[in-house]
């Protein structure tokens, strides 16, 4: 009974983060509170009861509609909500109930929030990146590889997320200026957002896990815009959510992150 009490709470509480995180999708790109005023449907404004607001719940016995004016509620909302509670499910599994779980759930949640927001406004909000940078800077002392200095790795990692894009975007700019380009018509190669995010998991996840998000970023990131430039007449220069390929991909690391760079390490004879 005490285990299925656990996994009971984690799933009610992933779901519950879900929900919140729904808010911030809909309120942050227009910088409106996330706390006042309360939830209302987005079609008549209406306030939404305590009771037609339990996660995944109230979905499903509102049969998708508001209870005033019967407008359809999105279902991204209960997918959000059941892909949270899944994500703290798999993490609890792996870590049990942990500060590593802790820690690795509240990056998940600010990823799947930026995800989600990048994908719709292709915007990265300061009050998800910064607060997660000092997140992830301040606890890592309680990471659970303490051999592996922690602190130190988060310094790294965080500075490297956000040194590696910054570099990049500053070498584009100048290759920009080598051609001639006015000033005023020089493009960034990548958003600054983006370089809050990956300083954001590398507090959180180190030097280490930092490089694989690139790098599996980067590679899925291009696929998509291969794609969309063949099937979708898009342009070399079209911009590309970035930031929905790094969060992925640092979700990703999460779970099979050290084991994929173990066996590349191996691959190439660096560890034995």
């Amino acid at each position: 009974m005490p285990g299925l009490f656990l996994w009971v709470f984690v799933l009610g509480v992933g779901a519950s983060v879900g929900s919140f995180l729904n808010v911030c999708v809909h309120r942050l790109p227009d910088r409106r509170s996330i706390v006042r005023p309360g939830s209302a449907c987005p079609a008549c404004g209406h306030p939404i009861a305590w009771h037609d607001n339990i996660p995944l719940l109230s979905y499903v016995l509102l049969r998708g509609r508001c209870r005033h004016c019967r407008a359809r509620i999105s279902p991204r909302y209960p997918l959000v909500e059941a892909a949270t509670a899944l994500l703290f499910a798999l993490l609890f599994a792996r870590h049990g109930l942990s500060p590593e779980f802790v820690l690795q759930a509240l990056l998940s949640a600010a990823l799947i929030a930026l995800i989600l927001i990048d994908a719709r406004h292709q915007l990265l909000p300061n009050a998800i990146t910064l607060p997660g940078i000092a997140l992830g800077l301040v606890t890592s002392p309680l990471r659970a590889d303490a051999a592996a200095r922690p602190v130190r790795e988060s310094l790294l990692g965080c500075a490297f997320g956000f040194a590696i894009p910054f570099t990049i975007n500053a070498c584009y700019l100048l290759w920009q200026a080598a051609r001639g380009v006015p000033k005023d018509r020089r493009e960034d190669g990548i958003g600054q957002g983006d370089f809050k995010l990956l300083a954001m998991i590398g507090a959180f996840l180190g030097l280490k896990l930092l490089l694989f998000t690139l790098f599996v970023g980067a590679i899925s990131g291009a696929l998509y815009g291969v794609a969309m430039i063949l099937f979708r007449g898009y342009g070399w220069k079209s911009k590309l959510p970035y930031g929905v390929f790094l969060g992925g991909a640092a979700l990703l690391a999460l779970f099979v992150g050290d084991s994929s760079v173990e066996w590349y390490a191996r691959l190439l004879g660096i560890v034995r």
